[in-house]
């Protein structure tokens, strides 16, 4: 289990916690992914994890697109058993980062389910689509 604390104030969001990475896609269209590995230690491993917390801050400009998932999504199986994968999941984001938040996260999920077809779901499926106004 991990938590993440996110923080927005003025354009800025300030991520902290140990998960998946943040996907950050400009209103232009470029990908960015950050990568939360020094962001924090998963929740229940150690009692004290005070010295292992960070924050990362990123600059949101008007049209930009934050996404958190879990690992349901990419590691979603076909009925051949690829993985949905990252890549799918950065594509789906661009190609839908003109719409608003809740049309994206639908797109999202709308594609993988129709990836997985009527194979069975083995992990949670967990997508945050946040949208700089």
């Amino acid at each position: 289990m991990s938590l993440a604390i996110l923080d927005y104030a003025g354009g800025v969001l300030k991520l902290s916690g140990q998960h998946e990475e943040m996907i950050v896609v400009r209103a232009e269209g470029k990908l960015e992914c950050i990568n939360t590995m020094d962001l924090g230690f998963p929740i229940g491993l150690v009692e004290e994890i005070g010295e292992f917390i960070a924050s990362s801050e990123v600059q949101l400009n008007p049209g930009d697109v934050v996404v958190l998932y879990t690992d349901g999504i990419p590691e979603a199986f076909d009925i051949n058993k690829a993985q949905y994968g990252l890549k799918r999941l950065w594509q789906v984001v661009v190609e839908n980062r003109q719409r608003c938040a809740l049309e994206i996260r639908e797109a999202v999920i709308n594609d993988v389910w129709q990836y997985i077809g009527t194979m069975k779901v083995f992990d949670d499926i967990t997508l945050v689509v946040m949208k700089q106004k």
